[in-house]
């Protein structure tokens, strides 16, 4: 009931302050569906100066609205206006979703755990990226509970499916705060030795979804190295140190400023589409990996999380073909994701991190994205 008030108040907002000021809610009904007989639906959360709207499809984040220095409200983060863009899918497959149960590209869908080799479904250049054909953003998840600032939603991996190993419980806690924080809680188990490596894939224009470039946003990433990739993007095995390179953004640099560079990683990438090494001071504290700062708005979302690793990704993909959620095309370089992670393909790479999980072992993993302005 509280909530529903709260999704009231926030319409009555946007009928009130005008385009400038208001929030426009998404209409829950075009998201009320079963899909393999369970049900699905659009939860509202707000919290500080945060509204958010979460479907249970996919784990998606659906929109997020926050204020820039003046106090007027943009959603920031891209997606659809209905269910059924997400189920029939023609655009970017993973917009808002939770990815998994591996995040980011196994190597020839193949890894080997105890002897055993695992074939998985190779869905990207002849690898296996987030899970394979359908991972966690095609699945519809289990809602535990929903309240004004809190979802917390359960899915198990049945195993075999997606040719990984062991039935994979996992629970994950959407929150917002009072400090205008998107957090993140994830823990799983599983009954077999498997690999996990979940993360959350939005992507965030801090000018409001379709309202231009994010190659002037201000970017700085809390790392000295990076794991280099061949030309499907699969890491070589290398860690590279970032100094003197366009990869080094230990000080603020716009996006932009060297991505047109002369640089094998970026030609490889096709720009910023890379596995950065967060500095940690730490071994399991949440720590910050990364900020943006978005100088016409004043918008600024600080990424902080316990993970050893960070995807960086510039929206090299997009293309315009497909509109979002307010009629506006999804263009080029026009959004960016950061990726809490593991490193990519680490089930192939013995002298990364391992990602096992074995029976009586917890995955667990926070990720918060802090909003302010600045």
């Amino acid at each position: 009931m509280k909530r529903n008030i709260i999704a009231l108040c926030t319409l009555l907002l946007a009928a009130c302050g005008g385009a400038e000021t208001g929030i426009t809610l998404l209409s829950e009904g075009a998201f009320d569906a079963r899909i393999d007989g369970k049900p699905v639906k659009l939860y509202t959360l707000h919290a500080g100066d945060v509204t958010m709207q979460v479907t249970n499809y996919g784990a998606r984040v659906v929109s997020l609205w926050t204020p820039d220095r003046e106090g007027r409200y943009e959603d920031i983060v891209l997606g659809y206006d209905s269910l059924s863009r997400y189920v029939d899918n023609t655009g970017e497959r993973f917009l808002g979703a939770v990815v998994g149960p591996y995040a980011n590209r196994i190597a020839g869908g193949r890894f080997t755990l105890d002897g055993v080799e695992y074939t998985l479904p190779q869905n990207n250049n002849g690898q296996t990226l987030h899970g394979g054909l359908n991972g966690l953003d095609r699945v519809v998840w289990d809602v535990v509970s929903a309240t004004d600032d809190r979802l917390v939603l359960t899915y198990t991996h049945a195993d075999g499916e997606e040719g990984f190993p062991g039935n994979l419980q996992i629970r994950m806690t959407y929150s917002l705060t009072p400090q205008n924080e998107f957090r993140i809680d994830y823990d799983a188990t599983t009954d077999k030795p498997t690999v996990v490596n979940l993360s959350h894939h939005p992507f965030f224009n801090l000018k409001g979804e379709g309202n231009g470039t994010i190659l002037d946003n201000v970017l700085t990433i809390n790392a000295s190295r990076t794991t280099p990739v061949d030309s499907v993007l699969i890491p070589t095995g290398e860690i590279a140190d970032v100094a003197g390179t366009p990869f080094d953004f230990r000080q603020p640099h716009a996006i932009g400023e060297r991505i047109g560079a002369d640089n094998e990683q970026l030609r490889n990438g096709g720009g910023y589409d890379h596995n950065w090494i967060i500095d940690r001071r730490s071994a399991d504290g949440i720590e910050t990996a990364a900020t943006v700062w978005e100088p016409a708005s004043g918008r600024t979302v600080e990424v902080l999380s316990d993970q050893p690793a960070l995807q960086f990704y510039s929206g090299n993909f997009f293309d315009g073909a497909v509109n979002g959620k307010y009629g506006k095309p999804l263009r080029y370089r026009e959004s960016l994701a950061l990726e809490t992670q593991k490193y990519p393909d680490s089930p192939n790479h013995p002298g990364f991190p391992s990602t096992e999980l074995r029976p009586g072992e917890h995955y667990t993993q926070v990720c918060i994205y802090r909003f302010g302005t600045k």
